[in-house]
């Protein structure tokens, strides 16, 4: 039978899921916030020390009764070590290529550059507030914006008064900077 037409079994794809994670872009650092290395590395070490060790004790227990083509607990323990396995690789590349930048040290205040917690107001009149961080850091719900999304590339560089160019699958729309703030040293933002 063709190749095309057999379904690969998802331990010989391990690396697919890799593909969903967000990527730098070519040629750039990785660049990263203190508060957001720390959670990254916190996160692989809690893995490597915690999760790991937990989940191999349950495979060799499940794997010691006997038939494993039934055993729920070997089938789903090996499937979350590969899961943790892959997750592990996937901080570890991470924080190898990782640029630490502490925007609480940044002298130039008035300016958004990486760090930088800017306050806006758009076309009309609507305010938003958005915090420039890493690829790894983005979380929408408190106003993380990636340093290579549209919005920070916009922001990066502009001073408190000025109005950029922002370009939206809508039309361009100009949006006005009210504040530009930077976190106080060792405040973990």
């Amino acid at each position: 039978m063709n190749k095309a037409f057999v379904k690969e079994s998802s331990e010989d794809n391990d690396d697919d899921l890799d593909i969903a994670q967000p990527d730098v872009p070519a040629g750039t650092k990785n660049y990263m916030t203190p508060a957001g290395h720390r959670r990254m590395r916190d996160e692989l070490l809690h893995l490597i020390d915690v999760e790991r060790p937990e989940v191999v004790k349950l495979v060799s227990w499940a794997a010691s009764n006997g038939d494993r083509s039934e055993n729920g607990d070997y089938i789903y323990g090996k499937r979350r070590l590969r899961e943790i396995d892959r997750r592990i690789r996937f901080l570890t590349k991470r924080l190898d290529l990782a640029e630490v930048v502490d925007s609480s040290r940044q002298e130039n205040v008035d300016q958004v550059f990486f760090g930088a917690t800017v306050d806006y107001a758009t076309e009309d009149g609507e305010e938003h507030q958005v915090t420039i961080v890493g690829v790894d850091e983005v979380d929408l719900d408190i106003g993380h914006v990636s340093w290579i999304s549209p919005i920070a590339r916009a922001l990066l560089k502009a001073k408190v008064g000025d109005t950029v160019m922002l370009f939206t699958p809508g039309g361009p729309q100009s949006i006005d900077i009210l504040d530009v703030k930077y976190p106080l040293p060792d405040s973990g933002r």
